[in-house]
């Protein structure tokens, strides 16, 4: 099997401002590409990201909308790999404004597709989520179609090969639970929880963008790559959010109970994908291939669950890591 490699390339980060995109865009700088195109809808993001990065030449940022096929098409020009995480995230968000998700995470995602292959870029790797499994959310659903979108875009034509990475929550990203909590802690609001006995699988951006390195290596046309991960539950991640903070044990919850659209366990595969995937290391790969079928467990309330010291370890050192990216972007 080739190997990419990033190293004097030319690349594209779809919603390139995001958690992820900041944690790949490191990646590629170490990687050694010739040129990140960061592309995405907010100036404010992209305005900070550039005085971050503002020594750094070979990073290009373009403004637009996925959901607008020829800023996209501005973008692609010359691009040699895509990495697709432009989407709307949040449940509630999707739940509440389902057209809006259709927009961005369907209709969107096949601009980006379609301009890939028009353009004869070599490599896709989209990224999804475990929500598009059996899906029962907006944002689930919408996923799951940017999913079925790019494995026919890979099935139909030769030139371009195209995978799909698929992974749970990104510990403390934009808008999840993590900085809400601390958020609420902050301001001496209860903590809200959906529910103490939901589980989730946790991953930090950096892991994501391990995950999402891999398949760009290794991932074959019409792939589907999943990392296996611990999970956790809900309750301990408000204990591990408590200890971080150093709150009282008697601080104030507010139990609201599970959202609309939301699940008390997620997978990162159906039964049927189980049936065709195959274990690499820590990997689970679904291909074409017949002949394999996994063991391991890939719901997230029978996978191994990390203690309440594995979450606060974890906290802090995506809190920790946070604090550096600041220091180091005051210093260049």
């Amino acid at each position: 099997m080739s190997v990419c490699t990033l190293s004097g390339k030319v690349i594209l980060i779809t919603g390139g401002t995001g958690t992820f995109g900041n944690a790949f865009l490191d990646k590629c700088l170490a990687r050694g590409a010739r040129e990140i195109r960061i592309f995405s809808r907010d100036e404010k993001k992209q305005y900070d990201m550039a005085q971050k990065y503002r020594q750094r030449r070979n990073i290009k940022f373009f403004l637009g909308d996925v959901r607008d096929k020829s800023t996209v098409d501005a973008a692609m020009c010359g691009v040699e790999y895509v990495f697709h995480a432009a989407a709307m995230k949040q449940v509630p968000s999707c739940e509440n404004f389902p057209m809006e998700a259709v927009k961005t995470n369907i209709e969107g995602s096949y601009h980006v597709l379609t301009s890939s292959v028009q353009n004869h870029v070599q490599k896709v790797v989209c990224l999804s989520t475990d929500k598009a499994v059996y899906p029962t959310s907006a944002m689930g659903m919408t996923k799951a179609y940017m999913e079925k979108l790019a494995f026919q875009a890979a099935k139909s034509q030769s030139t371009t090969s195209i995978c799909v990475t698929r992974f749970g929550n990104l510990i403390a990203s934009r808008s999840s639970a993590v900085p809400l909590f601390v958020e609420q802690a902050r301001n001496g609001l209860p903590i809200t929880i959906t529910d103490p006995n939901m589980t989730r699988f946790m991953m930090t951006a950096e892991e994501a963008a391990d995950l999402v390195e891999r398949a760009f290596m290794f991932g074959a046309n019409g792939e589907l790559l999943v990392k296996q991960a611990k999970s956790c539950t809900t309750g301990d991640l408000v204990k591990a959010v408590f200890r971080y903070l150093k709150l009282p044990a008697n601080y104030p919850t507010n139990i609201i109970g599970v959202r609309a659209g939301e699940k008390m366990h997620e997978a990162l595969l159906t039964e049927e994908e189980a049936e065709n995937a195959r274990e690499d290391g820590s990997f689970l790969i679904v291909s074409h291939k017949q002949g394999y079928k996994i063991t391991v467990p890939y719901k997230s309330d029978l996978a191994e669950k990390m203690s309440e010291d594995d979450v606060f370890h974890l906290i802090e050192s995506v809190f920790r890591a946070e604090k550096n990216r600041k220091n180091f972007a005051g210093l260049i």
